[in-house]
């Protein structure tokens, strides 16, 4: 085995803080929408997704590869937002195994009613606090990070 490639101070300092802040960034914006909508983070990916495909529906394949979930999680997240009257499913013509989520009237109230204050929260606790320049950087460096975990083996 060859000997790793460890990280200089810098690049460890920088690694660290990226940690610290993923995991802080995410628990107060989870925490803002659970106290702003009553949503949980995956709710909001639900709905967001769902209110964004045309027209508002997604097969569960599609929605789970989109969201990093496995098939199985998804129904049993999908299920208890049912039950809540926010999504609902439909049989997928020509394949009796497969399912279309389809946002309902509620869903869709949830989704419009949470996205100010989610992107109020985005705002206070990011974007505002870049300038134009770290934005540009952001944009640059997670899409080729993006790029990079998505490219085919």
């Amino acid at each position: 085995m060859t000997e790793p490639r460890w990280l200089d101070e810098k690049q460890a300092r920088a690694w660290r803080g990226y940690r610290r802040m993923r995991a802080l960034l995410d628990l107060q914006i989870t925490r803002d929408l659970a106290a702003d909508s009553g949503l949980s983070d995956a709710d909001y990916d639900v709905l967001s997704n769902l209110s964004e495909a045309s027209p508002h529906r997604l097969r569960l394949t599609e929605l789970a590869t989109t969201m990093l979930w496995s098939k199985s999680r998804l129904s049993h997240h999908l299920t208890r937002m049912q039950q809540r009257g926010l999504v609902d499913r439909e049989e997928c013509a020509g394949d009796a195994r497969g399912s279309i989520i389809v946002l309902t009237g509620a869903g869709l109230r949830a989704i419009e009613e949470a996205a100010p204050h989610h992107v109020a929260s985005v705002r206070r606790h990011m974007i505002d606090l870049l300038t134009d320049e770290e934005i540009a950087a952001l944009d640059t460096l997670s899409h080729r990070v993006v790029t990079h975990l998505t490219a085919a083996p």
